[in-house]
């Protein structure tokens, strides 16, 4: 059997992180560890953590950072340590299904055995969303939000990321990508990072099973807020939009510095348009969007786009 590294990341999660755990350590799929690194938490989440590790000394294993990382970090640095076969990585407030290991593998390893091990392969799932008490909300993220999780080629992703980090799996050639390089200053996710090395030098798949409780509550740093109130967010703040889209365009700059030299060329091609959108006038911009295909999902979030772009 294969181990998974499950990468964890915590910050003041006292209220739910125990729940998070157990649902881990449940697993159908026993073969993993828990790499949990902390980003200097102050509530009662370290003893929480040092309970389990004490308890479970050869899955649980923590890690506290010397200084806040932030959420996007703590997961690279963390990701970045491993020597694993393959990744997963947890949020610290939701719940596994059982399965959620042995079904996500099982899916890796036939997309492995299709394209080769040598080929960065991400996976990821659907989620069901739940309230802060384990309440149904919606059987399923992407239907929630109104969203394509089969779009994952890279002029989609460097627009819209469709990868729930908590429910991504990545193997080894992508963990080694990632390590052959300094670690990204300008990404705006971790999942959002891996989805842009798997779109350009490997492959995406995706299991249509929510594998998770993806929990919303106040203290959700990035989740689930639903098609009406993403539409009412977008029209209520033109201006953070355009900050948002310049904020990929610093995303597609960095991954091209960093991996410009071993991209094929045609998607060397691509992230340098992305990139110079920001250069283009009006029309050009326009033009590129659909000769290039930088699109969102639906005609509403486009229209939009063509608005703010």
């Amino acid at each position: 059997m294969s181990t998974i590294a499950i990468v964890m990341t915590t910050y003041n999660g006292e209220q739910y992180v125990s729940e998070q755990i157990e649902s881990i350590l449940a697993s159908s799929y026993q073969d993993i560890e828990l790499l949990i690194h902390d980003d200097g938490s102050t509530d009662n989440t370290m003893p929480i953590l040092y309970s389990y590790e004490t308890q479970y000394p050869e899955k649980v294993h923590i890690f506290r950072n010397e200084t806040n990382l932030g959420l996007v970090m703590n997961f690279m640095h963390g990701l970045a340590r491993t020597t694993a076969d393959y990744i997963m990585f947890s949020d610290q407030d939701d719940v596994w299904k059982n399965n959620k290991a042995a079904v996500t593998l099982k899916r890796m390893r036939h997309m492995e055995a299709q394209l080769g091990k040598d080929t960065p392969l991400a996976v990821f799932t659907d989620a069901v969303v739940v309230d802060q008490d384990l309440n149904t909300l919606n059987p399923s993220f992407f239907c929630s939000g109104h969203l394509n999780p089969c779009r994952t080629d890279l002029p989609h992703l460097l627009m819209e990321n469709k990868l729930i980090g908590c429910t991504v799996m990545v193997n080894a050639a992508l963990r080694k990508v990632l390590q052959s390089k300094p670690l990204p200053q300008k990404a705006r996710y971790h999942d959002w990072w891996l989805a842009l090395i798997a779109a350009s030098f490997g492959k995406i798949g995706f299991v249509k099973e929510g594998t998770l409780l993806y929990r919303q509550h106040g203290g959700n740093v990035v989740g689930d807020i639903g098609f009406s109130a993403y539409i009412r967010n977008r029209v209520s703040n033109l201006q953070r939009q355009r900050e948002a889209l310049d904020a990929l365009y610093q995303q597609a700059e960095e991954f091209l510095s960093l991996y410009g030299d071993t991209l094929s060329e045609k998607n060397r091609e691509i992230l340098q348009h992305f990139a110079d959108l920001q250069k283009y006038n009006f029309f050009e911009r326009r033009i590129a969007l659909l000769h290039y295909g930088f699109l969102k999902t639906g005609v509403l979030r486009n229209i939009g786009l063509f608005v703010i772009i």
